[in-house]
């Protein structure tokens, strides 16, 4: 049976996560009217995921269904797409499992969609839910970490921008989506010793490329939970290092192909003067100091980035080569 709305919640080992982002659904208010389903997305997770969701599932409210599904290929765009391929939704909310939406946001998320018929996706404001006190000199870090404030007014992201929203607290047409996202993303990873990151960006840049409109709704509010860990230097130069080698295919997939070899040199060139000035005005500065190790560290990836996914796409052409061939 068809729903309003659908939530899909795509987890890797989140036993310990769920609990919160469930609850928080469970509370969700002004539901008058508004048929919804929940997804969970088991990634394959190695804790007791599964447990936890059927435990929740024994006494869950039946006009909202609490759904379990096992993605058995690794990595978050694959969840995503199992969760898009299964909801019953016009629309699909994305959560994160440690993404805690406010007691509104599935109603604040149906009405925007309802009220802007030429969407393809939305973001959501996210705020940060800290764990322990963030440094303040991390503040210019905060959208890496999928922390999202652009004005208390909706607005759409204009394609001449380059400005698109993370999956979290995304909201989807489904239609959109299954039309214009290919099954199988370029940028999926597994982890961040793979490199890539940035699959969300990808899908949604698809989406825009269709024809969809893309916004912004500050209406649709939720809280990111932020564990001490993420503010380490290692983990935020892996975080950059990702973004960085990420960033030449996002480029290009905005391009006709025929643009696309004359925009690889022009793109390079630009990264190149970048990190030369970088390092000329902040290269004599401590080791510790995070900022612009970040800055430096995703200057850096940038101007590796068509290379290394050069030699990714190498590697894919190789291992087709030799199965089709077996």
């Amino acid at each position: 049976m068809l729903v309003d709305f659908s939530v899909a919640i795509p987890t890797y080992n989140g036993a310990k996560r769920l609990p919160d982002v469930l609850d928080s659904l469970r509370s969700q208010t002004h539901l008058e009217q508004l048929s919804w389903e929940i997804i969970v997305v088991d990634n394959q997770s190695s804790d007791n995921t599964a447990a936890i969701v059927e435990a929740y599932q024994s006494g869950w409210p039946s006009e909202s269904p609490l759904h379990y599904i096992f993605e058995g290929e690794r990595g978050a765009a694959f969840a995503r797409q199992r969760a898009i391929e299964t909801a019953k939704g016009s629309y699909v909310g994305f959560l994160d499992d440690d993404n805690i939406p406010e007691p509104d946001w599935v109603r604040a998320s149906y009405d925007f969609a309802q009220n802007h018929p030429q969407v393809g996706a939305f973001g959501s404001a996210i705020s940060g839910e800290f764990l322990a006190p963030p440094p303040e000199e991390l503040t210019s870090l905060h959208p890496y970490l999928g922390l999202i404030n652009r004005g208390r007014k909706a607005h759409r992201y204009k394609p001449q921008n380059r400005v698109l929203p993370p999956t979290a607290g995304l909201v989807v047409r489904r239609e959109a989506w299954l039309k214009a996202v290919p099954p199988r993303l370029f940028l999926n990873h597994t982890d961040k010793d793979a490199g890539l990151s940035c699959e969300d960006l990808e899908a949604v840049l698809y989406i825009q490329k269709a024809g969809w409109e893309i916004w912004y709704n500050p209406a649709s509010k939720i809280r990111h939970k932020i564990a001490p860990n993420r503010w380490q230097k290692d983990y935020l130069l892996s975080v950059m290092r990702c973004n960085g080698l990420s960033r030449h295919h996002l480029r290009m997939l905005r391009l006709p192909a025929w643009q696309q070899p004359g925009a690889t040199v022009a793109y390079w060139m630009k990264d190149f003067l970048q990190l030369g000035h970088h390092l000329y005005r902040y290269g004599r500065l401590p080791k510790t100091e995070i900022v612009e190790a970040c800055n430096r560290q995703l200057l850096k990836s940038m101007l590796l980035s068509p290379f290394f996914l050069g030699k990714i796409r190498w590697e894919n052409w190789k291992r087709s080569f030799t199965m089709n061939n077996e």
